[in-house]
This record gives structure tokens, sequence and C-alpha cells, in this order.
């Protein structure tokens, strides 16, 4: 069942002839992985904004073809009704995060929503337990770091309990090892929860073992739509730049230098059972 269509989607912001996205069509299943990548400036934030109603609501500007996100027709539904839906977690977590505690960060969607204040407290606790910061409750957010700043930002999204989590590359302030960890939290919260996550992001070497659906775009165009083994072994995307994960590029280094392999690898557990095999015919 599609939880995310799009039909001749096309858009333009205000003042600009030049189309930013061009005939998107595409079909997201709901509780899927998606990765959504592709060369800076290409239209994935774009995107981003229109599945959750800032396009055209809010920026303006001229979109046209089919869009229909949870069941609503975006054109047709106001920013309010679809954040109920699709929760946004922008690329720099202190655009997001503005109360003096964590705590009122993470409930102030739920009080504009007009949530009770009991159902408030409950959602705030489960939100806080789930991102792993309940002891960062009574914090000041602009005093923690760019990792616990991402949780607090994530927290404060799944507060509403959204169908869909946005994640616009979440982790580009953080070193490996705070951008593992956040993948793990985005990654139980649509194991665990069942939430549709659609993750733009160029750290594929990272992110690549929990993807289970890529999309590239490219010029406002999607150029490749399907599954990560199949995408990351396209001559297409390794054309466009895209950071195709390291271990791929060796396999094919070794194949190419006469090495006879099995499957091409795409993630780091495989990448391990790989590199096993290399070894063994050394």
């Amino acid at each position: 069942m599609a939880v995310i269509e799009t039909k001749s989607l096309e858009y333009a912001y205000p003042g600009v002839n030049k189309p930013s996205l061009k005939d998107i069509s595409l079909s997201i299943e709901k509780g899927e992985f998606v990765m959504l990548t592709g060369p800076s400036g290409c239209g994935k934030t774009t995107l981003c904004r229109c599945l959750n109603g800032l396009i055209p609501h809010f920026y303006g500007g001229e979109m046209n073809g089919e869009l229909i996100v949870a069941g609503l027709r975006v054109s047709e539904h106001p920013i309010n009704e679809l954040a109920k839906r699709v929760g946004l977690v922008f690329q720099n977590p202190e655009n997001q995060l503005f109360a003096l505690s964590v705590e009122k960060d993470v409930a102030f969607g739920l009080e504009n929503m007009g949530v009770p204040r009991y159902e408030i407290q409950k959602r705030v606790d489960w939100a806080l337990q789930i991102a792993g910061i309940e002891d960062l409750r009574e914090r000041a957010p602009h005093e923690l770091s760019g990792g616990q700043q991402q949780r607090v930002a994530i927290a404060g999204v799944l507060a509403m309990q959204p169908e869909i989590m946005i994640f616009d590359e979440p982790t580009s302030f953080l070193d490996p090892l705070g951008a593992q960890k956040i993948f793990e939290v985005i990654n139980d919260l649509n194991k665990k929860l069942a939430i549709t996550v659609i993750l733009v992001e160029h750290r594929l070497d990272l992110a690549s073992k929990y993807a289970d659906h890529v999309i590239v775009i490219d010029e406002g165009k999607v150029v490749l739509d399907g599954e990560p083994r199949e995408i990351f072994n396209s001559e297409t995307a390794w054309l466009l730049g895209v950071g195709v994960p390291k271990v791929v590029r060796l396999w094919h280094l070794l194949k190419e230098n006469g090495m006879s392999l099995s499957g091409v690898p795409v993630n780091s557990e495989e990448a391990t059972s790989f590199l096993l095999e290399v070894l063994k015919r050394r």
C-alpha cells in the first residue's frame, strides 16, 4: 500500500522560470526505509518540502501534477493537517530548537495541535525515551552537542506520532560515530514503530545498511528508483557522482583485476563477509 504517491509532479519557486522538480513520478510503500540521494542542488530538499506541504502552502510558487501523502492530496490540505501525518527533521537541528528546555521543545508541536495536557506529558515522556535523551529533559537545547540536539529534534517530531518521518541530511554536522548513532535511532523508528522513513543523505557508506529502497534525483528528475544493490551497482549512479559505498567500488576494482567474486556487497555486514572471502584467497 503506497503511503506516498506522485504523478508527473513539477514545481518552480516564485520568480524562477526553471522548475526545481520535473516530472517526478514515484511510489513509496508504508513502512519502507527510503534513502533519497543525488548531487547537491538536484532537488532533494525541495521534494521533501512538497511532501509535508511547505510547498506550495508556505513557499508559494507553481506546483503541477499529483501528490498524495498519507491519503491526502497535498494541494488541498493545509500544513497543520499534513504535520499530523508527516514530520520533517531539518538538516541543522538548531533551526528547530528554541525553547529553554528539551522537554518544552519536544512538547511545542503537541501544544500547537491542541493536544490535552495529560496526553502531552505522556507523549513527551515516550518520545524522550525512544530518542534516548530522558536524562536531558531539563537541559537547555543550546547547551547540547550536535548529536544530542539532533535527537531532541527527532523527539519533537516523533511526539506528534506521524506516519512518515523525513530526515534532511540529519548527520551533516556530526562525526562518523555521532552519525552512526543517529542512523540507529532512525532505523529503530522504522523497524520497531513501523514509521515510513525518508532519509536524504550523502553518507551512503554508513546509511546503506538500513535502506530497502533508494531514489536518486538529478536536475530535478528521478533518474534511479529501486533496491540498494541494483542502484549502487548502476553505472548511472557512478556517472552522477553519487557517493556509492566504498565496498562496492572495491568489489568492482578487484573484479576488473581478474578476481572471481560472488554478489556485490552494499553494506558493512556484507563487506565483512566479502573481505574475509578475499583474504582466504590470498
